[in-house]
């Protein structure tokens, strides 16, 4: 199995994102993330956590996970209807971790995907 770095980008920061939420949008959302995690199942190695910016550099990555598959045809199975996604120009970028030799961890190969806001 390889392992992929899911990262999550959107021009609203993280915590922009979650201060603007009542407390119905984030129960929502959180809700929406569990659900996904559930269907993500034993591929989901690492939920992540929501990223901030640090030291005034800005950038639109807002998150991660870590997901393991057979495929990349997998990872977009996995990442299809995404809660992520739902937001306006949020995107998703697949990073495959790459075996380093004489060095522990990653998998094979190197690949950057970027998903749509909207599913395929």
């Amino acid at each position: 199995m390889k392992k992929y770095l899911i990262l999550y980008l959107s021009p609203t920061p993280a915590r922009d994102e979650m201060a603007g939420r009542s407390a119905e949008q984030q129960k929502a959302g959180t809700d929406a993330w569990k659900a996904w995690a559930r269907k993500a199942g034993d591929a989901l190695v690492e939920l992540g956590a929501p990223l901030g910016d640090v030291g005034g550099k800005k950038t639109q990555i807002t998150g991660f996970s870590i997901l393991e598959a057979n495929s990349p045809s997998e990872i977009d199975q996995l990442l299809r209807d995404h809660p992520h996604t739902k937001h306006p120009n949020a995107t998703i970028e697949v990073h495959e971790f790459i075996d380093v030799p004489g060095m522990s961890g990653g998998s094979g190969g190197s690949r950057e995907r970027e998903f749509a806001g909207s599913p395929r």
